[in-house]
C-alpha cells in the first residue's frame, strides 16, 4: 500500500474559513480520485473529482484543477469539492437542524494502491456563541450573541419570500462579533403564513428592542436582508432613517413589490405587501400599464420570475410611484447582486439604487458587488451551490434562482468578506463620531404610507429636473 498522506488545514473551523486539501507522497503523475460526503439535515451530499500528482507526487487543491471532465467541477478551486456537492435525494437545505450542529465532511482519496480517509468540520457558531428565542412585544425572533460580555455592534437579519428565520446567517454574524437578531415576519409561530399586509412598524419595534435590551456598541444597529428582505431593508432605512446605522441589501429590489409568490391567496399576488400607518405602501404592480405574469406563468417549469418583473419595469410612471426613496437612508449602503438572477433583476435594481444615491449626493459610503453569472441565492462561503431549481416555500411554484454553480460559489466566497469589511468600516466610523458629522440634515422617520408615496413622488420629480 502506498505511503500517501492526506492533510486538511484547518480541519475544524468556521464555515467561512477556506481549507487546504493536500495529498502528498504519491507517485509523480499518478491520478487519484478525491470524493466528499456530508450529511446535511439528514441528507447525504456528495462530490468527486480526479487529480494528477505533480512531479513531486503532490496534489494541492489550492493550485490544481481536476482532470478535465473527471468530476463535479472543473476549475482551480480550493473548496470546489464542497460547493459542487449534490444531494443523493431531493433537498435544498445545506445546513443542519439546529444550525449550531457542525457540518462534518468525510474526505476520501482513492488510487491504484491509495486509500485514505480524512475529515473536514465546518461550523456556523463559534465557541461561546449563544442562542435564545425572542418572544417579546409581539416580536418573533432568534437572537445569537457573540462570546464575552459586550457590548457588541448589532445587526437585524430579515429573510425573503420564504419567510421564517435566517438562523445560519445570524449564527455566523455572531461568530464574527455581532449581536444578531434573526427576526421573522411571516411563516413562523404566531405570525401570518403570508407576506401580505406586513406592517413596517413591526420592524421598528425590533430595532427599538435591540437598542433597549442589547445596548449595542456605539449604538450601531445594521439591517441585513436578502431578496424581499433586501427590498425591505432599503425600505426600512428610508422609512426609519434615524433607527438604521447601515444597510446590507442582498439581491434587493429598488421598488416596492406586491405580495407575489408569498401572498395570501385571499388577497392575491397583486395585493400589497407592506403597510405603514395602517395603509398599503404603493407597489410597482399597482396601476401598472405593462405588467403581466404571463412570462412567468406560461411554459414548462422551472419558471423564471424575473421575466414577469421586467414587464412591470416597462411602465416608468409605475416605477416612479413605487421607487424606494433610498436617498433618505442615513448611513452606508451595501448592495449585492447577480447578473443571471432568475427571481428578479437584482443587478438592474442595484444599479437603480446606486444611481439614486449618487444623484442625491449621498454622504455615506455606497458599495456594490455585482457577480457576473451569479444568481439570486448569495449566501456565504463554502456551501453547495448546485441546486438551482426549487419549489417556492409558499406558492409551491417550481422556479429557478438562476446562475450556475461556479459563479454562484464565487459570489458566496467573495461577498461575505466584503460584507464583513463594510460593516467593520461602518462600525469604526460610528465609533469615531464621524457618522454624526455628515453634511446632510437628518431625515425624520416616515409616519405613514402617504408620506412614503409623497417621498417617492418628490424624488421622481427631482430626478427629472
Amino acid at each position: 500500500m502506498s505511503q500517501a498522506t492526506l492533510s486538511i488545514t484547518p480541519i475544524d473551523d468556521l464555515i467561512d474559513v477556506p481549507r487546504q486539501i493536500r495529498v502528498a507522497h504519491l507517485t509523480p503523475g499518478e491520478v487519484v480520485e478525491i470524493s466528499t460526503r456530508t450529511i446535511r439535515d439528514a441528507v447525504a451530499w456528495t462530490s468527486q473529482a480526479q487529480f494528477r500528482a505533480d512531479e513531486n507526487g503532490i496534489v494541492d487543491l489550492t493550485r490544481d484543477a481536476p482532470v478535465a471532465g473527471s468530476g463535479s467541477y472543473d476549475e482551480v478551486s480550493p473548496m470546489g469539492l464542497i460547493w459542487s456537492q449534490a444531494p443523493e435525494s431531493a433537498s435544498r437545505n445545506v445546513f443542519n437542524t439546529p444550525v449550531t450542529e457542525p457540518l462534518v465532511t468525510q474526505v476520501s482519496v482513492r488510487g491504484t494502491d491509495v486509500s485514505i480517509e480524512g475529515e473536514l468540520v465546518q461550523r456556523l457558531a463559534a465557541d461561546g456563541v449563544t442562542r435564545r428565542e425572542v418572544r417579546e412585544e409581539g416580536l418573533v425572533g432568534v437572537l445569537y450573541l457573540p462570546p464575552g460580555p459586550g457590548p457588541h455592534p448589532a445587526v437585524m437579519i430579515l429573510n425573503g419570500s420564504g419567510g421564517g428565520f435566517n438562523e445560519p446567517r445570524a449564527a455566523l454574524y455572531a461568530s464574527r462579533g455581532y449581536a444578531a437578531l434573526s427576526l421573522a415576519y411571516f411563516k413562523a409561530p404566531g405570525l401570518s403564513d403570508y407576506i401580505s399586509n406586513t406592517p413596517l412598524e413591526y420592524f421598528k419595534t425590533g430595532l427599538d428592542w435591540i437598542r433597549r435590551e442589547l445596548k449595542p456598541a456605539h449604538d450601531f444597529v445594521a439591517i441585513s436582508g436578502q431578496s424581499r428582505g433586501g427590498e425591505l431593508v432599503l425600505l426600512l432605512g428610508a422609512a426609519f432613517p434615524e433607527a438604521v446605522s447601515a444597510v446590507v441589501a442582498y439581491v434587493p429590489g429598488a421598488v416596492v413589490h406586491s405580495g407575489q409568490n408569498a401572498c395570501d391567496p385571499k388577497i392575491g399576488r397583486e395585493g400589497p405587501t407592506w403597510l405603514l400607518g395602517g395603509k398599503p405602501v404603493p407597489h410597482v404592480w399597482e396601476g401598472n400599464r405593462t405588467a403581466t405574469w404571463a412570462p412567468f406563468d406560461e411554459g414548462p417549469a422551472p419558471h423564471r420570475h424575473e421575466k414577469a418583473i421586467l414587464t412591470a419595469l416597462q411602465d416608468p410612471e409605475a416605477v416612479a410611484r413605487a421607487r424606494i426613496p433610498v436617498e433618505r437612508i442615513q448611513g452606508p449602503v451595501m448592495l449585492l447582486s447577480g447578473t443571471e438572477d432568475g427571481s428578479w433583476p437584482s443587478t438592474l435594481y442595484s444599479r437603480m439604487v446606486r444611481d439614486s444615491l449618487r444623484e442625491a449626493n449621498h454622504p455615506y459610503p455606497v458599495q456594490w458587488l455585482d457577480y457576473e453569472g451569479g444568481g439570486h441565492t448569495i449566501l456565504f462561503p463554502y456551501v453547495p451551490t448546485t441546486q438551482l431549481v426549487y419549489a417556492h416555500p409558499v406558492s409551491g411554484r417550481i422556479s429557478t434562482s438562476g446562475g450556475s454553480p461556479s459563479p454562484n460559489a464565487r459570489a458566496d466566497a467573495e461577498s461575505w468578506p466584503g460584507v464583513l469589511a463594510f460593516l467593520r468600516d461602518a462600525v469604526a466610523t460610528r465609533a469615531s463620531g464621524a457618522a454624526g458629522k455628515a453634511s446632510v440634515k437628518a431625515a425624520p422617520a416616515i409616519e405613514n404610507a402617504g408620506a412614503v408615496a409623497a417621498a417617492i413622488d418628490a424624488a421622481a420629480i427631482a430626478a427629472k429636473k
